[in-house]
């Protein structure tokens, strides 16, 4: 009885788990919101990328183990000659299949979506005005140009 395949899954899974650990480390790296890596956001979306690619090879590695499995457990139960136990289909199997295909979806999105660009490509964020009609800056209030609104006015 040939039970190496199962061995081989488990290593997948394991490996499978260690991509996405490093996947999910360099995501929150590469997120523009953190502070490792200070304002370089090509740098960032570099690294971010690198978490895709992560995802990527966990929903890979998940796919490949649990389809495997699955393949021997359907050769085995239609295997009239076969003196084991014969198993079914149950829900780990669906989970595995359902985590791989949003680790590879993910993965991909990611890869997609935090592109390569050069920093002259860089779009930068557009002007939003504040809500009371003037305009909030760092600058001295003497040097501001006076508003319609008295101290009392702020809560």
């Amino acid at each position: 009885m040939n039970q190496g395949y199962i061995q081989a899954s488990r290593a997948l899974m394991i490996i499978a788990i260690v991509f996405g650990t490093f996947g999910l480390v360099a995501t929150l790296a590469g997120m523009q919101c953190s502070k490792i890596g200070g304002e370089n956001y090509v740098l960032k979306g570099r690294i971010a990328a690198i978490g895709g690619v992560f995802f990527l090879l966990q929903g890979i590695c998940i796919m490949i183990a649990v389809s495997w499995y699955a393949a021997n457990i359907t050769q085995q139960f239609f295997d009239q000659f076969y003196p084991g136990t014969k198993y079914e289909f149950g829900e780990g199997l669906y989970i595995g299949w359902s985590s791989a295909t949003l680790a590879i979806g993910g993965g991909l999105c990611l890869m997609c979506a935090c592109s390569f660009t050069t920093p002259s490509e860089k779009i930068a964020y557009p002007y939003q005005p504040s809500s009371r009609g003037h305009m909030l800056s760092t600058v001295a209030m003497s040097q501001s140009v006076p508003s319609n609104y008295g101290k009392n006015a702020y809560v």
